[in-house]
């Protein structure tokens, strides 16, 4: 079949289901899960291989959601009049296997590909070589109660730390130091050369080093800066890779503590922190090239003559991982609820405000690319917003997990601003719960395009569906079976109607948040409120 004819076929099994009806209400009905499905299905058709950034099967995607847009009314977004923010990225992959030897008075010893480690990549070298003293830093991280770098050198040397942070930590905040860039920033700051990570043990158990290894290929992109180069938040000191619990093991030889003791008194609380025994030659090789892609945005002027200077972004990333190597004989993610099912509800509520009043403040859609290749497409908007009236507040979907009638949602940073009142008004208004976020090892906070807005100042909030009513067997299954994997697809049980009722409660917290009087703000004190201060 040619693509032509696929994609006029795709394209009309869409359209026939999402003109079953054109009434949105605040309610969720049949109507709008067909509209859902409809938008699934063509966003998640093996035709877009996978929607990833800078492929033909995105740009398909972002004409067919621009094209949505246009059709509800709700106007171009972008600063040329266009729905199409262009976004100019560096793409680089490892060229080679690369190599990690250690080294020590007893002779080298090369860590084994795939097995023992995957190599880091440098958006800025095409090859990178460190050989350097290695100190093991904890997690790395340097808080109020812990400085996991007081008392060491690691000027000229190459920092190890394991994934994750301190168990004891607030969940948005261990987010926070969990962070890879988090990380690598603060050994950047005190002269490391040089970045690896080593897996928890309870790490690799929920993000196996298998499918890492499966994907060590996959590309990986920042945007260009004006000088053409990637942005590259600490550039001197680079990812070198990241080791297994295997791999570390070997990197703990000789040294005062092994590997099992060290992870045993870091789930206790306190990872002893050290120089070790051996040092590192390590070498990386990265293929780089130039990719063009967009944020699609729309736009949705405010009616109030004060308050529409003011502008709230609901936004939802468009890309997923395109084709990786096969498993049971399938290549294609199509990444049908990563997140294809929150652009669905995203494009849902936009037709909910342009069928209802229109709001106070002026409202952007952001449909953003290469949120898998590290949140790059929302970095670039929060950096250059196609417009100059300020962004007071962000509202995102990601990864909606809609196979199940979920009665709780998660809605993390909604308890450190403004925002908080308002997502529970608006859940209180469907009758549904509230809930803590019940997987704080998974450092979601920082994991989605809302994160890149608080990096700005913005008060934001990122909504999941909860765990109860079976929402917890459902959600650790699909991250256990189905995330980043060809399975996310359309044979998936979905419930189109739980996407109907999640479109639902994200109209009524955006018309909470777009009507209010008062200009949402960070709560006093608040630790992303006065960590990413605006100037």
């Amino acid at each position: 079949m040619s693509l032509s004819l696929a994609l006029a076929r795709a394209l009309a099994g869409a359209a026939a289901l999402a003109a079953a009806s054109t009434g949105v209400q605040a309610q969720p009905d049949d109507r709008g899960a067909d509209r859902i499905k409809a938008h699934v299905a063509f966003l998640a058709d093996d035709l877009l291989q996978g929607r990833e950034a800078g492929t033909p099967g995105f740009d398909i995607a972002a004409a067919y959601v621009a094209s949505q847009l246009a059709q509800l009314g709700v106007q171009p977004g972008a600063a040329d009049g266009t729905y199409f923010q262009r976004v100019s990225m560096v793409a680089g992959r490892s060229s080679d296997e690369g190599a990690l030897v250690l080294t020590s008075k007893a002779g080298p010893t090369p860590l084994k590909f795939g097995e023992d480690y995957l190599p880091g990549r440098n958006l800025l070298s095409a090859t990178t070589h460190v050989a350097a003293p290695l100190v093991f830093v904890g997690y790395g991280v340097r808080t109020a109660r812990q400085d996991d770098y007081a008392g060491l050198n690691v000027k000229g040397k190459i920092v190890v730390a394991l994934s994750g942070a301190p168990a004891g930590l607030q969940t948005e905040e261990r987010a926070y130091y969990a962070n890879s860039r988090t990380k690598r920033l603060a050994a950047e700051a005190r002269g490391a050369v040089g970045f690896i990570t080593i897996m928890a043990p309870s790490d690799e158990t929920r993000r196996p080093f298998a499918n890492s290894a499966r994907q060590w290929r996959n590309w990986g992109m920042a945007w260009r800066t004006e000088a053409g180069e990637a942005f590259s938040p600490a550039a001197s000191t680079p990812d070198l890779g990241m080791l297994s619990v295997t791999g570390a093991a070997k990197l703990f030889v000789g040294a005062r503590r092994s590997y099992d003791e060290v992870v045993k008194a870091a789930e206790a609380g306190a990872p002893p922190r050290f120089a070790l025994a051996q040092g590192l030659d390590a070498t990386i090789n990265t293929e780089a090239k130039l990719v063009e892609s967009a944020n699609v945005v729309g736009r949705i002027e405010g009616a109030d003559p004060k308050l529409k200077g003011e502008v709230v972004v609901l936004s939802a990333h468009l890309d997923h991982i395109g084709v990786t190597p096969p498993i049971n004989g399938d290549s294609i993610n199509n990444g049908a609820l990563d997140n294809a099912g929150g652009v669905a509800t995203t494009l849902e509520v936009a037709r909910a405000f342009v069928e209802g009043e229109r709001p106070r403040r002026t409202l952007l859609f952001l449909l953003n690319t290469a949120e898998e290749k590290g949140l790059v497409g929302s970095d670039y908007f929060a950096r250059n917003p196609p417009t100059s009236a300020p962004i007071v507040a962000n509202i995102n979907l990601d990864m909606p997990i809609l196979t199940y009638d979920f009665v709780d949602v998660v809605a993390f940073g909604a308890e450190r601003s403004s925002l908080g009142p308002a997502v529970q008004r608006a859940a209180g208004r469907m009758g549904v719960r509230l809930s803590p976020d019940p997987l704080p090892e998974e450092g979601l906070f920082t994991r989605s395009d809302h994160y890149r807005f608080v990096e700005q100042g913005v008060p934001s909030v990122f909504l999941m569906t909860g765990f109860e009513n079976s929402g917890r067997e459902a959600f650790t299954s699909f991250l256990k079976d189905h995330y980043h994997k060809p399975s996310d697809d359309l044979s998936l049980p979905i419930d189109y109607r739980a996407g109907a009722k999640f479109a639902a409660i994200n109209y009524e917290i955006a018309r909470e948040v777009a009507d209010a009087d008062a200009r949402p703000a960070w709560n006093d004190g608040d630790f992303f409120g006065t960590l990413f201060v605006r100037p």
